[in-house]
């Protein structure tokens, strides 16, 4: 056979490598063909990050100038460095390393732990849980599961940021965590762990970087092995990079800066667990010579939803904000954003649940939408609402919310509970279905006021929470209503969520969506206190929050709904705002909003009333955010204009009224509620329900009596039963 047949199968390597290059567009095209020197690649959302830099790998290889052993390419999950394997695999590259931190730090200390400390290399920690556990027991600290997996939090946050156990508490305050126990006590424990591994010979995965990073430190013939093998290095998604993984890429390179990074400073979700942008916003610092090239072609969403996206970061402030990429959208328009206000949180779900009914009828697969959520406790009445419409759906990054140990713990205490009835001590003298509730899961938990900052301790008195408010709205709309009547509403409620999961709706998280693209998504309960979430309080943190709305935002193709509710529960006073990040953004509100072209853009009212507005101070005008200051009307610190004779003639009545009851005084009114009466003094049924906390059953219960003490009267015969 002659050259001249055989050349068009078999093209040249110039031409083979040449090939590569086609479909990329002019940045992604400079990103392949850039294979020497430092190169940083800014990468907004959908802009085909990973197509270039897979390109650019590929293209190095086939030109002979990269050897595929001698390319390191770094990723954060094993998906995506899955996902990176299979791409080079398909051009061509398959010899490269893709690989996570983690898995190319574990590989290279396997192979060097005999010959740089000798022996074999300690086990790895299997379940790190269990011995912080026994950490605590040393310390004397009892830890309950939750707090078990917040402390393990802050022993990785310490570690992946090289802090040792005596700096803890110091690193954590500047740091500004919300530490779920005493910071002298976690380092005591995190102290007691450390110790705990060297007794038992076992590492941990923090300690397969720790360790990778010292024996490189130390052995310079060993680093140098390695900068051999590996000459030239990817990493994606650089603005996660922790402290740690940071020295340990440099230990990687030595003094070369045959390096290429790809990254968004506004995708920067995860600072919780030590991540940072700076190492990204620094690299032309480090690196003067650098190539940066801006990926800004937005090949995945809608010019409607990329205009949405730059007006969410146009807003932003601070470092990261002062990075961001302007997102040109590459497909062809698609319909307005929608803005969805609802009346309470059930009305949202099922409104929602209703529009994933026509769209799926429209010819949207169910496996092309999803439903985005701050935490994952708000996952409960959206798997309800989609059950009830009879919509298949799969829960991401969390278990189903009857599957969660903390829900199931606790349906088994109020089926116990019920089963035993008036032996059951917890329930002495409490007779209202709610009040016995939160009587049996005060016992698992459940507090009336929500515990400081986020983590595992949060998330299950969210969980429970909802319980409790499911009990609340249970027994507003039943009369007569038992315990066992709640435990066979939860039991019908956990089957009925049995529902097909394969092709089903997403429901995630914010944070489990990273990565991820639908056509269509919903960014629900987009509230002040829940994004923002309410324990984001510095600047830094509340930035942090509109970048996470932002990823969310730019997880959608072609159908974008954001939605609220006015209220948590129907009949409830409708005292919630919109986020504060859609000020501007949203038709309608201060700032105008994005462009419309009417038909599905503009604010759906899913309630059909006024929306309400943010909450502002009766006395100084500021906007309140606290639930006990919005049920007031006032900042705590402004001057109250209560009645204070009304005041005690109320707390008077409310004593005699739980005593008669065999109730906590709560039950009847809390504090809040009985002072926001007495400065109200409301002179009818209208007015009083229009005070936090005095829902339609109090109304119908109390209300006489109430608006008769207001009245200066005698509160009538009644003795609060059942009317």
């Amino acid at each position: 056979m002659t050259a001249a047949t055989h050349s068009p199968s078999f093209p040249s390597e110039a031409e083979s490598a040449d090939a590569v290059l086609l479909g990329l567009d002019p940045e992604q095209r400079e990103v392949a063909t850039t294979l020497r020197g430092p190169v940083c690649v800014l990468a907004g959302a959908g802009t085909g990050k990973t197509r270039a830099i897979t390109h650019r790998i590929a293209y190095g290889v086939r030109s002979g100038v990269l050897q595929p052993a001698s390319v390191l390419a770094v990723t954060f999950t094993n998906r995506a460095a899955g996902e990176m394997r299979g791409r080079l695999r398909a051009l061509g590259a398959g010899g490269v390393q893709a690989r996570t931190f983690h898995s190319a730090a574990l590989r290279q200390l396997q192979y060097f732990w005999p010959r740089a400390v000798g022996g074999e290399l300690p086990r790895l920690v299997e379940r790190k849980i269990q011995l912080v556990a026994e950490a605590g027991a040393r310390c004397r600290v009892r830890l309950d599961r939750n707090e078990l997996r917040d402390v393990t939090g802050e022993i990785e946050w310490a570690k992946v940021t090289q802090t040792v156990p005596g700096d803890y508490p110091a690193a954590a305050h500047k740091a500004g965590r919300e530490a779920p126990r005493d910071a002298a006590e976690i380092a005591q424990i995190y102290s007691a762990y450390e110790q705990l591994k060297r007794d038992r010979v076992m590492i941990d995965f923090e300690d397969v970087l720790l360790l990778t990073v010292g024996i490189l430190q130390d052995r310079h013939d060993i680093a140098e092995t390695i900068r051999a093998q590996y000459q030239h290095f990817v990493v994606d998604e650089y603005q996660d990079v922790s402290p740690l993984q940071q020295r340990l890429l440099e230990l990687w390179l030595g003094d070369r800066d045959d390096l290429c990074v790809v990254g968004d400073a506004s995708q920067t979700i995860y600072s919780f667990t030590g991540a940072t942008p700076d190492h990204l916003l620094d690299f032309r610092n480090r690196h003067p010579q650098a190539t940066v090239v801006k990926l800004v072609r937005d090949y995945r969403s809608t010019p409607q939803v990329v205009h949405l996206a730059n007006g969410l970061l146009g807003q932003a402030r601070g470092r990261a904000a002062d990075h961001r990429l302007e997102l040109v959208s590459q497909r062809e328009p698609g319909p307005e954003p929608v803005y969805a206000e609802y009346a309470d949180e059930p009305a949202e779900a099922e409104g929602v649940a209703r529009r994933i009914r026509d769209l799926i009828k429209s010819g949207v697969p169910a496996g092309e939408i999803a439903v985005l959520f701050r935490i994952n406790a708000q996952s409960e009445v959206y798997e309800q609402a989609l059950a009830d419409a009879g919509v298949p759906y799969q829960l991401r990054g969390a278990e189903r919310f009857f599957e969660r140990q903390e829900v199931r713990r606790a349906i088994a205490e109020l089926r116990s509970a019920a089963r035993f009835g008036a032996n059951d001590p917890l329930l002495d003298d409490v007779v209202e279905l709610p009040a016995q509730v939160r009587a049996v899961l005060s016992a698992n938990g459940w507090t009336p006021q929500p515990p400081a900052g986020s983590g595992a301790v949060r998330d299950q008195w969210e969980s429970l929470a909802a319980l409790v408010r499911l009990a609340e709205d249970f027994a507003r709309a039943r009369r007569e209503v038992t315990l066992a009547d709640l435990v066979v509403e939860l039991d019908e409620r956990a089957a009925a969520q049995h529902a097909p999961t394969v092709q089903g709706v997403t429901l995630a998280s914010l944070h489990a969506a990273k990565g991820l693209e639908w056509d269509a998504v919903f960014l629900v309960g987009l509230t002040d206190g829940m994004l923002p979430i309410t324990y984001a309080k510095s600047d830094d943190q509340i930035e942090e929050e509109r970048r996470l709305l932002y990823v969310g935002v730019t997880r959608a193709r072609l159908h974008l709904t954001l939605s609220w509710a006015l209220a948590r529960s129907p009949g409830g006073r409708a005292s919630r705002r919109p986020s504060r990040f859609l000020n501007g953004l949203r038709p309608g509100s201060l700032g105008g909003g994005p462009r419309s072209t009417g038909g599905a853009g503009g604010i759906e009212r899913g309630a059909r009333r006024r929306h309400r507005g943010p909450v502002l101070c009766r006395v100084c005008g500021k906007t309140l955010n606290d639930a006990g200051e919005m049920k007031l009307m006032r900042c705590e610190d402004c001057p109250s204009d209560m009645d204070e004779g009304l005041y005690e003639r109320l707390r008077d009545w409310r004593a005699e009224q739980a005593k008669s009851l065999g109730q906590p005084a709560y039950c009847v009114f809390t504090d809040k509620t009985l002072m926001a009466i007495a400065e109200a003094a409301p002179s009818d049924g209208g007015e009083l329900a229009m005070i936090s906390g005095v829902g339609g059953r109090k109304l119908e219960r109390f209300g006489a009596d109430v608006l008769a003490i207001c009245a200066g009267q005698e509160p009538g015969e009644a003795d609060g039963g059942d009317a």
